[in-house]
């Protein structure tokens, strides 16, 4: 039987698929293996999954201002966070100690706002100035849920409203102007002094759901693929706080630990086009042309609900890099790359990064390019290249590498399980729905 690559059958990862064989062994032989494999899930709990590292485990306080929250998310390479709310007693529960989860994407909802706002200081002389007048009485509103609803951006400037809808020449403005647009932006005591909790409702794409550690894998699994959450957090109850938070990444290097298992390898050895996967077809490809504004790329994951898109080539059919939301945090963290550039275009973007990344010896997918498998390449090896190369998503090509689809870790995890009928009962009761078939 062949070993999990470099774990010596050590990690408490690979204890948790040893525990799971177990399981699989003493199945009823008349259930399918799909069958199988939720009940071996269900057999495990979330106590058992290994603890993130401490960096990982970040709050993000409900005073913090976006400046801040930015540069934490950055620092710590993480997606998101729980905000903790500063003004409950010590003794408050978890449900009343956070008030949601803070997300490069919400982010990127905020960041899409000023984009409107750059459109307003194109009426005027100078765009940079208008900008710096407006942006402190930008106020944003969103729809009742406060999640995938239609967000409004309003602005008096001279008495100038600016409506709902102008986001094309908000894209257009602000990446007309460069590196100039974000360095007004970052420098505003708007971005400075505005906490987190101010605009709370504009950043919780998902509420702050958690798991506690008697529940089961298979619960933990169905949330982050058949659910909009790409992190859970594991609450202590008698405690009131985070112990733990479980990612996406995490379940999938569980997956390429657990190599060689037998409930493993009869799952992970069929090929990807047997599972159905690519689950998109190559005409719903969300794609941004690499002449593009890269706001309009933010724009689309945002509008679409995912977590990255490729950049393709004029003829629209070759991938010749990725963006991904986090990805945002170049615009907020280091915006003087683009002084050069008239505009700041996807394909600029992109070159701009890299040269940033080089220039300061940081390690990213985006210096190796883009990751590609073809549809007849077995899941386990789709797996561990997803682990080995820290990456949340690989794109399928076929043999002349056009692009055909894409498969994302929750992609991954939806083929692992399934969802019984009302298996969660009431379990979301008091919580917002949460959206299904995301593919962030």
């Amino acid at each position: 039987m062949e070993s999990p690559p470099g774990s010596a059958r050590s990690s408490p990862e690979a204890e948790i698929g040893y525990r799971l064989e177990d399981l699989w062994d003493v199945q009823e032989p008349l259930l399918s293996p799909s069958e199988k494999l939720n009940s071996c899930f269900e057999g495990v709990t979330v106590s058992s999954f290994p603890h993130a590292p401490p960096s990982q485990v970040i709050e993000i306080p409900s005073d913090s201002s976006l400046a801040d929250t930015v540069e934490i998310l950055s620092k710590h390479k993480i997606l998101s966070a729980p905000v903790r709310n500063v003004d409950a007693p010590e003794d408050a529960s978890w449900i009343d100690r956070y008030i949601g989860i803070v997300e490069f994407a919400g982010i990127v909802v905020w960041l899409l706002h000023q984009s409107e706002v750059a459109a307003l200081g194109m009426m005027a002389d100078s765009a940079v100035a208008g900008l710096a007048a407006t942006l402190g009485s930008v106020t944003l509103e969103t729809t009742a849920s406060g999640i995938g609803g239609s967000d409004v951006a309003s602005t008096t400037a001279g008495g100038v409203a600016a409506a709902a809808s102008p986001a094309k020449s908000g894209l257009e403005a602000a990446a007309s102007m460069g590196g100039s647009f974000f360095e007004t932006l970052i420098s505003s005591d708007f971005y400075k002094n505005t906490k987190v909790r101010d605009i709370s409702g504009s950043f919780r794409w998902a509420p702050f759901l958690a798991l506690q550690k008697s529940d089961s894998l298979l619960t933990m699994l169905l949330l982050l693929s058949k659910y909009r959450m790409k992190s859970l957090p594991v609450v202590d109850l008698g405690e009131g706080r985070i112990e733990n938070i479980i990612t996406q990444s995490a379940v999938v290097h569980m997956l390429a630990e657990c190599v060689g298992l037998h409930w493993f390898e009869n799952w992970g050895t069929k090929k990807l086009y047997e599972l159905g996967l690519p689950i998109m077809k190559p005409d719903r490809l969300i794609k941004v042309n690499e002449e593009e504004p890269v706001l309009k790329a933010f724009q689309l994951m945002r509008k679409k609900g995912i977590g990255g898109l490729p950049v393709v080539d004029g003829r629209g059919k070759k991938a010749i890099g990725n963006i991904s939301i986090r990805d945002v945090q170049y615009l907020l963290t280091a915006p003087e790359i683009y002084k050069d550039y008239r505009s700041i275009t996807a394909k600029n973007f992109l070159t701009a990064v890299r040269n940033y990344l080089e220039e300061h010896q940081e390690a990213s997918a985006m210096l190796r390019g883009v990751i590609t498998c073809k549809r007849d390449d077995a899941l386990k090896d789709i797996i561990l290249r997803l682990d080995s190369e820290k990456i949340h998503r690989i794109y399928v090509v076929d043999e002349k590498e056009n692009l055909e689809g894409v498969i994302t870790l929750r992609d991954i995890i939806s083929k692992l399980v399934h969802e019984p009928y009302n298996y969660f009962g009431d379990f979301f009761d008091g919580v917002v729905p949460l959206p299904q078939n995301s593919r962030v």
